[in-house]
């Protein structure tokens, strides 16, 4: 076919979409809609999963020294730790500043504290306060961590490794069965709504059909009619999404305690997915639509 003829098949489903105003809008609505299901959920679970991952990181391996070691014994322990591959980050804390943390954690003890200890910390060793970058392995970097020279002990909370893993097993499992479960829902009723459309033409194809228009000739307008349709649908869910994503967003970002105690703090701002989510909507509804109209006139065609 040449270039001429595919711009004319191009231009008639263009054409196609404002001649059938209420079907384009219809199919527009019934694709706009779907899509927003799908992405949402498909969002929902990506910041889930990145909360949960907050979460882990707020599991820490808590390093105590031998008594009475060098600051150069402790530099080269915080070497050591930093070495492994699975540690994220180091913090040093002297044994006056873990003194201090002891007297602020308990407040009624505050006269023990000066009557008997007072600022003497020597009794104290100094420690380390150590984040992991894979919570799912923290056991065994506790272990790696414990066997440094000059660490006298190394602990974590292995139950809480084992809690938030099982617990993002449990969100794949229904988020992915509930993203499925939409998405197949989705395209029933797009599928039905683009028979319709193409039903309310089927005289219009099968005259083109009795007079020798080939398959390719019938079904380009339509293609281009739904790819374009679709391209709008996913264009209007992008906009939608990024709405209400940021009015979500701005507002759990003013509730300090729900973003410490849930790992809020690690939901994923618009700006770094806008054009992963932007290309998904367009690059979906534009394939769905366009798709949807070819699969729909074989039943026509075959006159």
């Amino acid at each position: 076919m040449k270039l001429s003829g595919i711009k004319y098949l191009a231009d008639q489903g263009v054409e196609n979409i404002w001649k059938n105003k209420m079907m384009a809008f219809a199919t527009f609505c019934v694709l706009l809609i779907s899509l927003l299901l799908v992405g949402i959920s498909a969002l929902f679970y990506v910041n889930i999963n990145s909360m949960i991952q907050g979460l882990g990181s707020q599991n820490e391996v808590v390093v105590l020294m031998d008594l009475g070691t060098t600051e150069e014994q402790n530099s080269a322990a915080e070497e050591a730790i930093k070495a492994i591959v699975n540690v994220d980050t180091v913090d040093f804390i002297s044994k006056e500043e873990a003194l201090e943390r002891q007297r602020a954690s308990v407040p009624k003890a505050e006269r023990i504290f000066n009557d008997y200890i007072g600022d003497d910390a020597s009794f104290m060793p100094d420690g380390f306060s150590v984040t992991v970058k894979d919570n799912d392995i923290i056991a065994d970097t506790t272990e790696e961590i414990a066997a440094i020279a000059g660490v006298q002990s190394a602990s974590s909370s292995p139950q809480i490794s084992e809690f938030l893993h099982e617990l993002r097993r449990v969100v794949y499992l229904i988020a992915g069965a509930i993203i499925i479960a939409l998405a197949i829902v989705s395209m029933i009723i797009i599928s039905n709504t683009t028979k319709a459309s193409v039903f309310a033409r089927r005289e219009e194809i099968q005259i083109m059909k009795y007079v020798g228009a080939t398959n390719a000739f019938i079904r380009m307008p339509f293609f281009v009619e739904g790819m374009v349709t679709g391209f709008l649908s996913g264009a209007g869910a992008f906009f939608i999404t990024w709405a209400v994503y940021r009015s979500i967003y701005n507002v759990l970002q003013g509730q300090d305690m729900l973003m410490t105690t849930f790992g809020a703090s690690s939901l994923i701002p618009f700006n770094e997915i806008r054009i992963v989510v932007l290309v998904a909507y367009l690059v979906a509804g534009a394939l769905i639509g366009a798709l949807g109209s070819v699969i729909s006139t074989r039943k026509h065609i075959d006159v």
